[in-house]
């Protein structure tokens, strides 16, 4: 399939308001106000600057209303670095996106020059600008937010996003401003995908790549992303939702302050994804941290994909890791070699997803799986204890995405994990679940 037949999805979703983007210097609170306005804990709130990096959309619902609320990262326009520069360009490409932007100001720090500048930027991009004067944790200092009239951005609005303060009355303005702009939401049948991998693996190059554009920030330093960030993606007639996450780090006390609740973040990403895309970097071969990253999408019942990426810096081939990747992961997985930087593979990246798909959501009828019991019991005598020999009578799929299968015996007590084991491998075999997460529990017959 060719790349002009896959796009991007930038349009509000049916039944959405808008979008409402919201941006600030580093450390004035948007997180805290992202997580008061949605009320979740959805972004990463620490006392650190700079938090959050990418973009990221979260729905927000007020009053039976929803809109996107566009979290970005602290602006400082006077950090050269390269990693700040991309964090402003993220910002501004979030501001082009927006209909309404919220512009939001530390009262207590009063107006500071990169204030000034944002503002600036924010009266030449001719967008509706709400202006919030954060921190004012008591209403009765509300006139502290006069100050900032002198940016020139309408009346100053007070809040306490810490504590809810002038929130509601902020959700009304939000809602009546927007323009009511609709599209098609996500469907059920959305192919859900996380990207998992140790930091550094290529995991944000990838996506950028499949996407074609600049959607996440690039960077050479480990740990840039420290959000999950989602992307609708349509091509053809399938349509994706990309989530790019936090680096996994293998040792616990690697993980502390907010790598511990990014990592926490992406686990959740991996729980709500039906296929996870697992990144190894190719130049340096399969780790002990990609087979324990991999064993995360296991256990959150994710199809998996092994993606070797780097693969133009890479003298290793498919066949050199195929045989540990075999060895040590249960499931399977298919392999897939990528370049991000050439393009090499990365359409084929989609087919895999797809076809790993199709396996994740298909239904085994009960008639070829018990043709399959009977098979087993040709090929392998069931295991006994105290004279006692197990018996396979029939089976039934359950569930799909992932497939759960309930096979009935006469004594589950007799069950050994090695014959469990070969069973699950058997079924993988015979069904092409290659990568798919299969449950199967052995229950007796009432």
């Amino acid at each position: 399939m060719s790349e002009t037949e896959t796009k991007v999805e930038t349009e509000p979703k049916q039944g959405l308001l808008g979008r409402v983007a919201i941006v600030g210097f580093p450390n004035v609170g948007k997180s805290t106000l992202v997580n008061r306005l949605t009320g979740s804990r959805a972004a990463v709130v620490h006392e650190t600057p700079g938090v959050t990096r990418d973009r990221k959309e979260l729905l927000c619902e007020w009053n039976g209303r929803e809109f996107l609320l566009i979290d970005t990262g602290g602006v400082d326009i006077a950090d050269k670095s390269p990693i700040t520069r991309s964090i402003v360009e993220q910002a501004q490409a979030a501001i082009a996106e927006a209909d309404l932007v919220l512009f939001v100001v530390d009262t207590r720090a009063g107006i500071t020059p990169g204030d000034e500048e944002l503002a600036g930027i924010l009266r030449r991009a001719h967008k509706p600008v709400f202006l919030l004067a954060n921190k004012i944790d008591d209403p009765s200092r509300d006139m502290d937010a006069l100050e900032f009239h002198r940016l020139a951005l309408g009346d100053p609005i007070p809040l306490s996003a810490l504590h809810g303060h002038g929130t509601g009355d902020l959700l009304d303005a939000i809602v009546a401003a927007l323009p009511g702009t609709a599209e098609a939401m996500v469907g059920e049948d959305a192919i859900r995908v996380a990207i998992l991998g140790r930091p550094n693996v290529g995991k944000s190059s990838l996506l950028n790549k499949l996407l074609g554009e600049e959607r996440t920030i690039v960077s050479e330093v480990p740990g840039t992303t420290r959000d999950s960030i989602d992307t609708v993606l349509r091509r053809g007639e399938r349509e994706f939702v990309l989530v790019d996450t936090a680096g996994l780090r293998r040792k616990r006390h690697q993980r502390q302050g907010i790598e511990y609740y990014s990592e926490l973040r992406a686990l959740a990403a991996a729980q709500r994804a039906d296929v996870a895309l697992v990144l190894v970097d190719a130049s340096e071969g399969v780790v002990e941290q990609d087979l324990a990253v991999a064993d995360v999408a296991r256990k959150a019942g994710c199809s998996t994909l092994v993606v070797l990426s780097k693969w133009d810096l890479s003298t290793v081939t498919i066949e050199d890791v195929r045989p540990r990747l075999e060895s040590r992961l249960r499931q399977r997985p298919p392999l897939v070699a990528v370049s991000a930087k050439t393009g090499r593979g990365v359409q084929r990246v989609l087919d895999r997803v797809e076809t790993l798909f199709d396996k994740h959501t298909a239904r085994i009828s009960t008639g070829e799986l018990n043709r399959f019991l009977g098979e087993l019991r040709e090929a392998r005598q069931p295991p006994q204890k105290a004279g006692k020999r197990l018996n396979l009578l029939y089976g039934t799929q359950v569930t799909t995405r992932p497939p759960r299968l309930r096979m009935f015996v006469n004594d589950p007590g007799l069950i050994t994990r090695d014959y469990a084991y070969w069973v699950e491998n058997r079924l993988r075999d015979k069904f092409e679940l290659e990568g798919v997460p299969v449950s199967i529990d052995f229950v007796r017959r009432s």
